[in-house]
């Protein structure tokens, strides 16, 4: 039996400002409608462990990481284009300049 593999996510913000708020929601939105409940966030307030922003090299915020599956991948900003989330986070996959989902199994 092979294990289906969750999306690992981190999503730095600096407080409840207008940009983290809008981030948070597009995101929880995206993984609702597109990872079928095999995903993880972590949300962390550098505000509260500024530390916290070394360790995945954040220089702007927000910024969403995503840690598993590997290879880590980083976006900026309030994501609030969902097709560019989708491509950088490789839950969609562009072809010939058109968007398909990816089936995962």
């Amino acid at each position: 039996m092979v294990k289906e593999q969750r999306t690992e996510l981190r999503l730095y913000i600096a407080g409840q400002t207008p940009k983290s708020i809008t981030a948070l929601k597009n995101i929880n939105k995206y993984c609702r409608e597109h990872l079928d409940g095999k995903y993880h966030i972590e949300v962390i307030d550098l505000l509260k462990n500024p530390q916290l922003a070394e360790g995945d090299q954040i220089f702007a915020i927000p910024t969403l990481v995503r840690k598993v599956p590997e290879p880590i991948r980083k976006i900026i900003g309030d994501l609030s284009n969902e097709e560019k989330v989708l491509v950088g986070l490789n839950i969609r996959k562009v072809t010939a300049g058109k968007m398909h989902y990816e089936k995962r199994h």
